[in-house]
């Protein structure tokens, strides 16, 4: 998936109601996107939590074929900043 197809993906998954705190997906060269509440933007920003992932495990994760415990294990997911942060996010993504 592009950028942008992944943008839109996280778009649709809080467009329901996301999280208060801001988290920023970092897929390296890929790009990055910054979600909080309902906003989701590509715009580089600092974040209560950085969650760097490639994009294609990011589309993986968005499909629910990605378990994000599993993939946090495995080192598929490297998480910086607060913790309960992303353990926010299951609920949304």
């Amino acid at each position: 998936m592009t950028l942008e197809q992944l943008t839109e993906a996280v778009r649709g998954k809080v467009a329901g109601g996301g999280i208060e705190e801001s988290v920023k997906f970092d897929l390296g060269d890929a790009g990055v996107i910054v979600m909080q509440g309902t906003n989701v933007t590509n715009d580089d920003a600092d974040a209560d939590c950085t969650i760097t992932i490639s994009a294609d495990n990011l589309a993986d994760l968005l499909a629910g074929d990605l378990n994000p415990t599993m993939a946090f294990m495995s080192g598929k997911i490297k998480v910086a900043g607060a913790m309960g942060v992303a353990m926010k996010l299951s609920s949304v993504l």
